[in-house]
């Protein structure tokens, strides 16, 4: 035998997608499974869709609460011990389950497994799916730091953890699985890595997303929200390496970058949480530091180097527009 699996799909307004979400979700073939699908106050025809399926899944449709108070009515109504959330616009590939139950017998001790997740999008008006890789080194908290932790789709959950730390925040409203993977962390639940793209998030309608990325900087603001916590956990159990601590402000300075575009002063005090960090910083190269803006960060400092990087965008965009006309 094994254990029983709830397959937990929460659905706002994804008419186009939910069949098929719940079509991946039966074609498991993991035999111990239930499939539960919560209808978060669609007004489209989502729950006539769902209906459809009467007889092979539990559903219960009710008010728009939000898609974390969707997930903690999934998590009450759900029997199994693991658990897998999907999101009615994504799908699962049929050995997802089986797989990483397997992954679990070898790794009894795990409170979650994460497995990659491929991203599907357009590009160029055609769409594609890519098959994605956890990073190494696959130390949790570097992965939450640098986002590569995988989307709500890709692990297997423990029930009994996610009861433990009290579910999804209600209210959070991006950021949402992040959140929960670092409450988890705190609660010291242990996390294992199993190889294989098993889930597919797709991206290619934001709008329809039961959550959505949220503007005016709110993202960015929540990201260093987390980041704090992760840095203020790990010094307080004296285990904030060195490799650690530059994951997180290499983080950052990623997000000043991006917040220099839309609020300079939440922007420049970032930076100054960075140095109060670690004095002696500089981010490591990266597409988002390439070596322009490295050498300029090192010899005159951030703000010199946004300076110099907006310089050099706008020079490339006059020459882009000469090459043009």
């Amino acid at each position: 035998m094994g254990p029983l699996v709830s397959i937990l799909i929460p659905c706002f307004n994804a008419e186009r997608w939910v069949a098929q979400a719940i079509e991946s979700a039966l074609a498991q073939t993991w035999p111990l499974k239930e499939v539960i699908v919560v209808d978060d106050g669609s007004t489209d025809c989502s729950l006539q869709i769902i209906k459809r399926f009467d007889g092979d899944i539990r559903w219960e449709a009710g008010p728009n609460r939000g898609s974390n108070g969707a997930r903690n009515r999934l998590l009450a109504l759900s029997r199994g011990e693991w658990l897998q959330y999907l999101d009615a616009d994504d799908c699962l590939r049929p050995g997802k389950i089986a797989q990483q139950i397997g992954f679990v017998r070898e790794h009894p001790h795990a409170d979650v497994v994460c497995s990659p997740t491929a991203w599907e999008g357009v590009i160029k008006g055609t769409i594609i799916c890519t098959d994605t890789e956890i990073p190494e080194p696959r130390d949790p908290w570097i992965l939450l730091a640098s986002w590569r932790l995988p989307q709500t789709g890709g692990p297997l959950w423990k029930r009994e953890v996610l009861q433990r730390v009290g579910g999804w925040r209600a209210g959070q409203t991006c950021c949402q699985e992040h959140e929960l993977y670092c409450r988890l962390l705190e609660a010291k639940a242990r996390f294992e890595f199993c190889d294989g793209c098993l889930a597919v998030y797709r991206d290619l309608e934001h709008d329809s997303r039961i959550t959505r990325k949220s503007k005016g900087g709110e993202w960015e603001r929540q990201r260093l929200a987390i980041l704090d916590r992760i840095e203020k956990c790990l010094e307080q159990r004296l285990e904030l390496t060195a490799q650690r601590r530059q994951a997180v402000n290499d983080a950052r300075h990623e997000l000043a970058r991006k917040l220099w575009q839309i609020d300079r002063q939440l922007a420049m005090n970032t930076h100054k949480r960075i140095r109060g960090s670690d004095p002696s910083f500089l981010p490591s190269l990266a597409s988002s530091s390439p070596l322009f803006y490295w050498i300029v960060y090192r010899v005159l400092g951030f703000r010199a180097a946004q300076i110099a990087a907006s310089y050099k965008r706008a020079l490339s965009c006059s020459r882009g527009l000469a090459l043009r006309s």
